[in-house]
Parts: C-alpha cells; structure tokens; sequence
C-alpha cells in the first residue's frame, strides 16, 4: 500500500497521533473508567481535539480553481499497478480520458511470475500503459549475484518491461518489492553490473532514496510534518543512513554510470531544500527527478518552488503515485496550474499545512506534462 492509501486508512480506523492533544489533555472525568458506561457523548471541546482529527478550512474569500482537466497532454511517469481487475482497468483509462493523461508508466517493483501477472492484465492498453519490472535482489551476498539479478532483468524486457523501477532504499538497503538487500546501497560494487546493463539496454531507473526530512526528525512538537512522519518514522531505526547521506550515495551512483538514466522519485526528498537537488541536476546530466506524491510538501513555499520549475523545467517529469482516481489528478492540476492561495487537502496528503498553487506557465507545464517523458521514453532503445 502507498503511503497515502495507508495514512488515509489509519484515519479511518481512528488511530491517534503522538502527542496528539492540540491543547490540554483530556479531563479527568473523560479519562476516568468510573461510571463511564453513563456518561453520554459530549461535543468536541478544544481541550479535547486530536491532531489526527483536526481540519481547518479557510476563511479567505479569495478564488478557487476548478480544474477538470489538465492544460496539456500528460505522461504520468510514477504510478503503480492500483487497478486489480479488468473492470478497474477499464475505469482507470476513463479516468485517463477524463483528465487528460496519455499514458501511465505502472512501476511494478517486481520480477518473475508477479511481474508477468501484472504485465498480462495491462497489455489490452498497450498504449495507455507502460510496465517497468525490479529487481531480483535474492542471493545478492552469495556468488552468481548480480548474473542470475542480470538474467531476470533481460527476461523481464523480454516480456514488456521498458523501464526498472520504483528501487527503495530508505537508508537500511535496497528493495524492490518483497525482495530486498539489506545493507547493500546503490553505489554498492555488486550493482555496477546491473546498473551498466541497464544502460546497455536503453532500460531508466526509478530510484527512490531517502524519505521526507520529518521522517528522520525527532518526533517532537517541533517536526513540522509530524502528522506524516509519525507512521513513516526513521528516526528510530539503528544504523540508518540519513537522508543527507542517501543523496551522497545516490551521486556516487551516478557519477559511475553516466551511460545509465536514472530518475529520482519525489525530488529525491529534497522538496524541503529544492537549492541542492539543482545542483545534484546540474552535476548529472543523466539525471531526471519526478514529483509525484510531493504535492503537499512544494505547496506551501509556491514562489520558491514555481522558480526551481522554472529554473530546472527540462529535468523534472510529472508523476502522481496516489491512486487513479478524478480528484487526486485534479488537485494536482490545482497546483501545478493555479495561482490559488491557501487551501487545504489534509484528506489527500494528511499533513496540516495550507497549499497554494504554483501558477506554472505553459512552456513549463507543457515539459513537466509530456515533453521531458516523451523525450526520455523515445531514446530508449527498442
């Protein structure tokens, strides 16, 4: 489950937050077990809000964008296989039509019978959909690795895949799907192998390094995204490598395979200080970043983050990673397009913060949209 769908269902089931009174604690009479049974239900109090449930709405009588469909042809470059069946499928390429995306590249993060699996219910859309496989990373600390990982590889683009993608590793290793390397880093000499074929095979790679700052942040009434960071936490895992040291090891990874296209997920979780992530874009020509599933976290700085679009336009690839459904793809055309101020989507992305649009313009949105996917996807060999 992505991290959306999974904080969206831990809000269903009530689950609270760390420290999670906005205010005061409970009062003694709520908290007391005596005659509680009695006692009848009492409107909510501010002492009484949980952060978990909190959800301002804007006062501001200022405009609000309705946008249906996106301004320009898209080519969503991060999606997952969401859809189960072919009835939802089906209803995922409506959706499509509906809001204008041409095609969605489905990151399986899966090799072997799985990955055909998936790869046979999507091809009635050829054209709509575009499957990219993992790796398999078992016996990565025996002899035979990365050969047998190569010889699956080669098997998976016989069978369709265009693309490897999405590989973790948040700091503890490599994984790709339910197969894993623990301990064993991008820029790990057992992968030079892999990474080379890829780039032999006109094959990108969908890297996922780190995760959000807050992530790795004391949990603390001073962690600005606490509301996420809490169920995704780092900050308590033994011998982590940090998010800055993630980035190091990604470059590391690129400086040695200059002939391998890489694509970093989510601005490589450097949506809070988007100033370095240029300079790494402008250190690796074979390096793309998308934005999916960061919506919410280059939201609230829109002047900042509108200038690192327009400043690395032709590095920077759309991508959603939450879901196929009408409203999500609109609230990122609410952002990427509109020049909307201060609204919330707390249910979409459960952080607190105000959003605002970025107010892109169109030589910009129509690079992000399609034109850098289109140029990536047609150098490939075929």
């Amino acid at each position: 489950m992505d991290r959306r769908a999974f904080l969206k269902s831990a809000q269903l089931a009530g689950l609270a937050w760390p420290s999670a009174r906005l205010f005061a604690s409970a009062s003694p009479a709520q908290t007391s077990n005596k005659d509680a049974g009695a006692e009848k239900p009492r409107p909510a109090s501010p002492e009484t809000i949980l952060l978990k449930d909190y959800r301002p709405k804007s006062i501001y009588k200022i405009p609000a964008t309705q946008i249906d469909k996106a301004k320009y042809p898209i080519i969503d470059m991060h999606s997952h296989p969401y859809a189960k069946t072919p009835r939802e499928i089906d209803q995922w390429v409506r959706n499509m039509d509906e809001v204008g995306v041409e095609k969605t590249t489905i990151l399986t993060m899966t090799t072997g019978k799985e990955f055909d699996d998936i790869q046979k219910k999507y091809s009635k859309y050829p054209e709509r959909f575009e499957m990219w496989c993992g790796f398999d990373f078992s016996g990565y600390d025996k002899p035979g690795f990365p050969e047998n990982a190569i010889e699956e590889l080669e098997r998976c683009r016989d069978r369709g895949a265009r693309g490897v993608g999405e590989i973790h590793d948040k700091g503890q290793g490599l994984r790709s799907g339910k197969s894993s390397a623990p301990k064993m880093h991008p820029d790990d000499p057992r992968m030079d192998a892999l990474w080379a074929r890829c780039g032999e095979l006109g094959m990108p790679v969908s890297l996922h390094v780190a995760d959000p700052i807050w992530m790795y942040q004391k949990m603390d009434r001073h962690n600005d995204g606490l509301m996420n960071a809490y169920y995704w936490r780092l900050d308590n895992q033994p011998g982590i490598v940090d998010l800055s040291g993630m980035i190091d090891i990604f470059e590391r990874t690129l400086a040695r395979h200059r002939n391998t296209t890489f694509i970093a997920c989510h601005f490589m979780n450097l949506d809070y200080d988007l100033a370095r992530l240029g300079e790494v874009l402008e250190r690796n020509p074979n390096l793309y970043a998308d934005i999916s599933a960061r919506y919410a976290e280059t939201a609230p700085i829109p002047r900042f983050a509108a200038q690192f679009y327009a400043q690395h336009g032709d590095r920077l690839l759309y991508g959603t990673d939450m879901g196929f459904d009408q409203p999500m793809y609109r609230i990122t055309f609410r952002i990427l397009q509109s020049l909307d101020e201060h609204f919330y989507e707390i249910d979409q992305f459960s952080y607190h913060w105000s959003l605002n649009g970025l107010g892109l313009d169109d030589q910009i949105l129509k690079k992000i949209y399609r034109e850098n996917a289109a140029k990536l996807l047609g150098s490939r060999k075929v």
